[in-house]
């Protein structure tokens, strides 16, 4: 993964994107990328997600995950951006210092909507930085590794709420 911006390294916030065109309007799309608890139909990770205030810009949701590597935990994200029907993002733990961030972007497109989710290992410790600080010379390689499997379950879930979107007439 090294080239020319040199190695990959967990205090450079390591991100991961990805991206699909659904054949349905945005106000559909937006309905289940909205729904916080969706992605646990698709990904390999997330078991369930649960709203502790009512959905806004600030407000909290609970995530339960499961990672063969990592056990099972729990976090609590904050509402960064609430812009219905083109914007939803979280901050992990805190949303001014997180250990990671995500988000889902929305654009009306002929022939339906551009769906891209995205992530951002970091700036605050997580998990990841157990695993760096026990082996800071696999750091690249971990880091890769990661987002790989964030890339994965993104894709799942891309895929996933294009599907139910499609489906709905």
């Amino acid at each position: 993964m090294a080239g020319t911006a040199g190695p990959m390294r967990y205090a450079d916030g390591p991100t991961v994107e990805v991206e699909v065109l659904v054949a349905a309007p945005i106000e559909r799309v937006w309905a289940l990328v909205s729904d916080i608890d969706l992605p646990a139909r698709f990904s390999g990770e997330l078991l369930e997600a649960r709203w502790v205030d009512d959905v806004k810009l600030g407000a909290r949701f609970t995530g339960r995950n499961h990672h063969d590597a990592l056990g099972e935990w729990e976090t609590t994200a904050f509402v960064v951006r609430y812009e219905p029907p083109v914007a939803f993002g979280w901050a992990v733990s805190d949303p001014s210092n997180p250990s990671a961030s995500w988000w889902f972007e929305l654009a009306a497109e002929p022939g339906g909507t551009r769906l891209r989710q995205g992530m951002r290992i970091g700036p605050a410790p997580s998990g990841l930085s157990i695993a760096i600080e026990a082996m800071p010379d696999k750091e690249e390689k971990i880091i890769a590794r990661r987002l790989a499997e964030h890339e994965r379950n993104m894709r799942a879930t891309l895929e996933g709420i294009k599907r139910l979107a499609q489906a709905q007439e």
